[in-house]
């Protein structure tokens, strides 16, 4: 009789250990799935550019290409404001940056790696030269934009570009470096491929021969619509119709600057 209790105490054990042993290995898989699947979708930053710049039907397109969509109309809006050509301001763009993808570009939208020299607005501190430097933090990608161009209109070592041709990007690229913009002997070739690899130097040409074709939306009373194409910004249709970038995001209850390919936008409300 004694027996007969031992083995069934025992085989009662090895039942119930049995049982816990499963249930637990199965709540942890599931647990693990979990937080591996649902967690990066629902928290990913990297993600979200290429959902909001491009079509799922183009994403094939490299992060230069993206770039290049959009920021080429902010380029040759300097251009025709500073007579930079707009091919050197995004080529420039593209190495300093990382194709928008570096730190500073990320963080502080400095796009053009531009230290604080004097700088009176946010900052942001990062290892270049040398440990920890002060660089300048803009709150708009278009701000560094404008903020390049200052800087070199406003320095004497760089006025001999500006007695170039307005499309002759390699005198630009090399005077760039003889200017001593960067200490990198390879710079103006890297300019340079950049240009004629994805022909940036086209975006030059469309300054040149541009004709206005926006529309002013205070000549209007009519409430005014946009559908995003490829190409478009905030910042390129703030100046197609002659409204500001802040005026775009308040009517559109936007947080940031992404736009998608078909979204509409409300130009110009009732």
């Amino acid at each position: 009789m004694k027996k007969l209790l031992v083995v069934a105490l025992i085989s009662v054990l090895v039942f119930s250990c049995g049982s816990k042993k499963k249930i637990v290995t199965k709540k942890e898989k599931t647990n693990q799935k979990t937080e591996t699947v649902v967690s990066p979708e629902s928290g990913s930053e990297t993600e979200k550019p290429a959902e909001t710049i491009v079509a799922p039907e183009q994403t094939n397109l490299s992060a230069v290409e993206i770039y290049i969509l959009k920021y080429n109309a902010i380029a040759m809006d300097e251009m025709l404001k500073a007579k930079i050509p707009a091919s050197i301001t995004l080529a420039q763009g593209i190495l300093e940056s990382g194709s928008g993808k570096g730190r500073l570009s990320v963080e502080a939208n400095n796009h053009f790696g531009i230290k604080c020299h004097g700088w009176t607005g946010e900052k942001i501190y990062h290892d270049d030269d040398k440990s920890q430097e002060c660089f300048r933090k803009y709150k708009h990608a278009y701000s560094s934009f404008e903020d390049h161009s200052r800087f070199l209109t406003t320095r004497g070592r760089y006025s001999k570009l500006f007695k170039l041709r307005p499309n002759d990007y390699k005198g630009w690229a090399k005077g760039l470096r003889a200017a001593g913009y960067a200490t990198d002997r390879k710079y103006p070739q890297k300019l340079i491929s950049l240009i004629e690899r994805y022909q940036l130097d086209k975006y030059d040409d469309m300054v040149l021969g541009k004709k206005s074709t926006g529309t002013d939306v205070s000549k209007t009373n009519k409430p005014i619509n946009h559908k995003v194409i490829k190409g478009d910004t905030l910042y390129s249709l703030s100046k197609k119709y002659n409204t500001t970038v802040d005026e775009l995001m308040r009517l559109n209850s936007l947080k940031n600057n992404d736009l998608s390919l078909g979204q509409i936008l409300i130009i110009k409300s009732n």
